[in-house]
This record gives structure tokens, C-alpha cells and sequence, in this order.
């Protein structure tokens, strides 16, 4: 009984607080929290990029009641012994207002863990008191309105794992000595983040080797990258795109980190040379984007090692030759782009294999061929881009899958014949279809689904009437039917119900546009017509576009004048006129027309003297 005695007395003086106390908070700790409160305020816009990062920004602050426990409080973490505040997670909290040197906020000196990303603390500088939080081990400031240089005192903090100073639209800098500091002082550090942080230096070698995730993208490096980065034991993700003057080459050796990379971006950098063998080393690999770079030759059968890759990004480089038989490996690939560079033969027919895939790009290369029947094995598409292939032949007429997820199908500018098959128009998710540039042949078929947004079928050797089904298009932004042998009258109440229409192209076919009623008009945020050569006698369905910047009226049946309405409303915004070849008989002033810079009036009746043209304009 004497030792229980003992025991309990021994554990009430180390641990008064747990014994006799349920609140942890410390009374000066609470006060610290209640006056940073008091400093901001919630604005509801302070958060705004949260949901589009994959986060949910709710006010966290709101449940800081001075009458509870602190330590109870949202986005707050304590010591469960001494009660001290050890986590401080304020992200996506929709806070606004300044954090300054002399912010309450640096007195919590026991601060482990500091989360103050998403918010907006602008016009407020990272304070060098960030230095003075010793026991910081996660730091993450990203996205928070900061802007200014980031002090040196940050490099103090030896302890950190995590540091995430990634900004949003202010600038912040580091600069080049802090930068090397950065990296030379903390040595625990594993992940560093500062995306859209300018550097404009060069990356220092012999990085720390406890490095396993390393984001710089957009930070205007420049200059070689060091060998040694390829070679740190434990990295896990090295992304360095958008760094245009940082140049380097892929090492042709054994990568140390090949067992554990699992994230490499160079894009839109300065890289070269060819892609090595060694890269079917890094049998971890996840992600590859080396897209807008400047790798050239022959992409090696080794590509097809890295059978976890999920997205393999390799569009705008100099690779040519064949597409290597080994890509069939790859079926865990959900993207897929190697568009825009000079591969030859062939489009391969291996797609059956990848089952997973959501989005392929093949386009711009000098591939030539059938239309590969396999992509329509492929269910789970949601982008297929195959534009300027010189792919020959029809469409597949009967697709089994019937591509349910597809949202884009982009097959321009290749030598497609036969007819557009029916169950295109029958895709239950497709918001995006351009088929431009074609020999399609043949009429247009009813739509069913409403989705769709784009449609741009011009350029083709279409015929019939224009489905009446259009009018069902409530999302219609463009539709281009353009230069075609498209033929019948189109009564312009079709497109009264497309309220988003910028764009419609019509010119070209063998069409007579009216409208059957009076008051029948093309939807208020039209920005683009193109009608020429479609028999227009007035222009009453031009009322409402009071907004139209590009306007082709030309090779029409209109006589006399332009109303005046129409003067009135396109002279606010109208950039690009063509009344060419018509029967107009005169041309009212057009000094007015401030946005006029290509102004066709030739070929009608027009006599007298012609008006001024507005200042900038060239007419003809």
C-alpha cells in the first residue's frame, strides 16, 4: 500500500496538470491565440484556391471560445504533459488581415508544427521572427498573400522536415545566398516546396541527402543542375519545370534514387540530349513529364520498365522514329501524351492493352495509317486528341464501350472519310468535339445529349440540313459548321435556347439563314459571327449581339442600308467587319468605331463619297 502510495505521489509531481487538471491550454498560451484572432478578420474569398488543391476552407477560428479550453479549440494541437501548444493548423481558414513582427503569433516558442497556407495576409512580409520558433519541424506559408524577400532566419531553423513557402499571385523572393543556406543549413530538411518562388540562381550541389521531395517549379532557376541531384538516396519527387533557363542532362549510370523516385518533372525547361537507357532503372517511377523540352532521338525500349508509371508526358521535344513495341507494358498508364514531335510510322494498335487510360494524345507527328480501332476498347477515356496524323479511313461506325466518360475528342486535320458515325453524337459526357478539316462526307446526325459545349465540324463535305436537335445545346459556346455543302433554310430561332453561344461559323455551305420570327435573335453573348455566303437578307437576329467583336457578312442579299441599330451596337466593340459583296447603297459615319481595325465594304452599290475609317482601320 506504501509503494501505491509512493507511486501516485511521484506521478502528481511530475504531472500535476494530467492528475488534477482536464485543461491542458496554459492561460498566457490562450490569450496569445485570442488576440491573433482579434488581428484578423474572415473574409469568405480568402480561401478561394482551396477546393480546386483538394481542400475544404471553413472559418476555423469561429470555434475560439475564451471560456473553453484552448487546446479544444479547431486547427490547435497541445502538448498532452505540459500543455503547451505544439500545432497550429490555420489553413483553408479564410483569414485575412496582417501577420507582422510584431503578431502575437511568434510568442508560441514551443510551435512544432505551423500551418498558415491559403489564407490572405497580404500585403504582410514573412517576418524574421519566423526564426524565433526554434522548435519548428513543418512549416508551410504557401498560398497566404506574403509577399516581399524571405528572411535568412528561416535558414536558422535546423529542425524542419517540411518547408513550404509556395506563393500565389504576390511576389515573394529568396534570394541566392538564403537559397544556398536553405539548403546547406537544414540538413533534417525532406520536403521543400517553393513553387512560384523567385530564385533566379543557380541549384547548389551537394544537396542534403535526407531530401525526399523537392518542388521548384517556376522559380526562374538557371544555369546546369548538378549531377548529384539524380543521385540523393531517398528521393521520392523532384519537380523542376517551368525553369526555362536551367539546363542539364538525364544521367546515362545507375540512378541511386531508383528504387524510390516516384515523381519526375522537367517540363518546360531547358533540358537535352536523349532519354538514356538508365530510366527504365527507376522502377518506382509514377509520374514522367519531360514535355517542352528539348530531348531528341529515338525514345528507348527501356520505356516500357517502368510498368507503375500512371502518366507519361513527353509532348513537345524532338523524338523520332517509331513508338517502341515495348510501350504495351505500360498498362497501368491513366495519361498519356507524346504529341507534338517527329515520330513516324504507324499510329500503333496496342491501345486495348491500356484499360486504365483517361487521356492520350498523339498528336502532331508525321504518323499515317488507319484509324486505330483499339482506342475504342478503351472505357474509362476521357480525352482523345489524335489531331494532324494523317490518319486515313472512317471512323469505326459500332464502338461496343461506347466511350462513357469521354468528355474531348479532337480528330482534326487528318484525312477521316465516310460518315461521322451516330454514336458520337450520342456520347452521354462529351462536352468538346472538333472534327475539323476532314473528307467527312454525308449529313450531320440528331444529337441526343446536351452537354456539349464546342463543336467544330467545319471544313468538311457535309450535307443536308442542320439538325434540328442543335437547339437542345443549352451549353453551346462554339459551334463552327463552316465551309461544307451543308444546304436548306436555318431559321436562327435554332440557337434562341444557347444562351452561351461566343461563337457560330455558318459561312460557305448552301444555306438561307432567316428567322421566322420577328423577334427571334442570336443570344446577347455572341463575340464571333461568321455567315457569308448563307443568303441574309436583314439583320434582326443581330439585335441582341450587342457584344459581337468579329462580324463576316459578306457575299449576302442585303440591299439599301444598315439599320441603325446595327451601327449603334457594333460600333462599342466590333473589330473585324466584312460587308463585302452585297447590295448596300450607302455607309453610314464610322468614326465612332474606336475597336475597328479590318473593315471590308468592296463590291456593293455604294456611291458618293465614302466615310472616314476610324483611325487604326484598314479597309478595302
Amino acid at each position: 500500500m506504501g509503494c501505491l502510495f509512493l507511486l501516485l505521489l511521484l506521478l502528481v509531481l511530475q504531472y500535476p496538470l494530467v492528475i488534477f487538471s482536464s485543461h491542458l491550454c496554459r492561460r498566457d498560451e490562450s490569450l496569445v491565440l485570442q488576440n491573433l484572432k482579434l488581428k484578423l478578420s474572415i473574409d469568405d474569398s480568402a480561401s478561394a484556391d482551396c477546393e480546386s488543391n483538394g481542400y475544404f476552407p471553413y472559418p476555423k477560428t469561429l470555434s475560439w471560445n475564451r471560456t473553453t479550453d484552448c487546446c479544444t479549440w479547431d486547427g490547435v494541437t497541445c502538448d498532452k504533459v505540459t500543455g503547451r501548444i505544439t500545432r497550429l493548423d490555420l489553413s483553408c481558414s479564410q483569414l485575412h488581415g496582417t501577420i507582422d513582427s510584431n503578431s502575437t503569433l511568434f510568442q508560441l516558442s514551443h510551435l512544432q508544427n505551423l500551418n498558415l497556407a491559403y489564407n490572405d495576409f497580404s500585403p504582410s512580409q514573412i517576418s524574421s521572427k519566423f526564426g524565433w520558433l526554434p522548435s519548428l519541424t513543418h512549416l508551410n506559408l504557401s498560398r497566404s498573400g506574403f509577399s516581399g524577400t524571405v528572411p535568412l532566419q528561416v535558414s536558422y531553423l535546423s529542425k524542419l522536415i517540411s518547408l513550404d513557402l509556395s506563393a500565389g499571385i504576390e511576389e515573394l523572393r529568396v534570394e541566392p545566398h538564403t537559397f544556398k543556406m536553405l539548403l546547406q543549413n537544414l540538413t533534417q530538411l525532406r520536403e521543400l516546396y517553393l513553387t512560384s518562388t523567385y530564385i533566379s540562381s543557380s541549384l547548389p550541389s551537394n544537396l542534403s541527402s535526407s531530401l525526399q521531395e523537392l518542388n521548384l517549379v517556376g522559380t526562374e532557376l538557371s544555369g546546369k543542375i548538378p549531377d548529384d541531384i539524380f543521385h540523393l538516396p531517398r528521393l521520392q519527387m523532384l519537380n523542376l519545370g517551368s525553369n526555362l533557363y536551367l539546363t542539364g542532362h538525364l544521367p546515362t549510370t545507375q540512378w541511386n534514387c531508383s528504387n524510390s523516385l516516384r515523381e519526375l518533372d522537367l517540363s518546360s525547361s531547358g533540358f537535352s540530349g536523349n532519354i538514356p537507357d538508365s530510366i527504365g532503372h527507376l522502377n518506382s517511377l509514377r509520374k514522367l513529364d519531360i514535355s517542352g523540352c528539348y530531348f531528341s532521338g529515338n525514345i528507348p525500349l527501356t520505356i516500357g520498365d517502368l510498368t507503375e508509371l500512371t502518366s507519361l508526358q513527353l509532348f513537345s521535344n524532338n523524338f523520332n522514329g517509331q513508338l517502341p513495341s515495348t510501350i504495351l507494358k505500360l498498362v497501368q498508364l491513366v495519361e498519356f501524351d507524346i504529341s507534338s514531335n517527329n515520330l513516324t510510322g504507324n499510329i500503333p494498335n496496342i491501345f486495348g492493352n491500356f484499360t486504365k487510360l483517361k487521356s492520350l494524345s498523339f498528336s502532331y507527328n508525321l504518323f499515317m495509317g488507319l484509324f486505330p480501332s483499339s482506342v475504342t476498347n478503351l472505357t474509362e477515356l476521357e480525352s482523345l486528341d489524335l489531331s494532324n496524323c494523317s490518319i486515313t479511313g472512317p471512323i469505326p461506325s459500332s464502338v461496343s464501350t461506347r466511350f462513357p466518360n469521354l468528355i474531348l475528342l479532337f480528330l482534326p486535320y487528318n484525312s477521316l472519310s465516310g460518315e461521322i458515325p451516330s454514336w458520337i453524337f450520342n456520347l452521354p459526357s462529351l462536352k468538346y468535339l472538333v472534327l475539323r478539316g476532314n473528307q467527312l462526307a454525308g449529313q450531320l446526325k440528331e444529337v441526343r445529349y446536351n452537354l456539349l459545349e464546342v463543336v467544330d465540324v467545319g471544313d468538311n463535305k457535309l450535307n443536308g440540313p442542320i439538325p434540328t436537335s442543335f437547339s437542345k445545346l443549352v451549353n453551346l459556346t462554339t459551334l463552327d459548321l463552316s465551309t461544307n455543302n451543308l444546304s436548306g433554310g436555318l431559321d436562327i430561332g435554332l440557337f434562341s435556347k444557347c444562351k452561351q453561344l461566343r461563337r457560330l461559323g455558318l459561312s460557305f455551305n448552301n444555306l438561307s439563314v432567316f428567322s421566322s420570327q420577328k423577334d427571334a435573335s442570336l443570344p446577347s453573348s455572341l463575340g464571333s459571327l461568321y455567315a457569308s455566303s448563307c443568303n441574309i437578307r436583314e439583320l434582326n437576329f443581330l439585335r441582341a449581339a450587342k457584344y459581337v467583336g468579329n462580324l463576316d457578312l459578306s457575299n449576302n442579299n442585303m440591299h439599301g442600308k444598315i439599320p441603325d441599330w446595327a451601327w449603334s451596337n457594333w460600333q462599342i466593340s466590333v473589330s473585324y467587319l466584312n460587308l463585302s459583296s452585297n447590295f448596300l447603297t450607302a455607309i453610314d459615319l464610322l468614326h465612332n468605331f474606336e475597336s475597328l481595325y479590318n473593315l471590308d465594304i468592296g463590291s456593293n452599290l455604294i456611291q458618293g463619297e465614302l466615310p472616314a475609317p476610324p483611325p487604326y482601320c484598314s479597309s478595302s
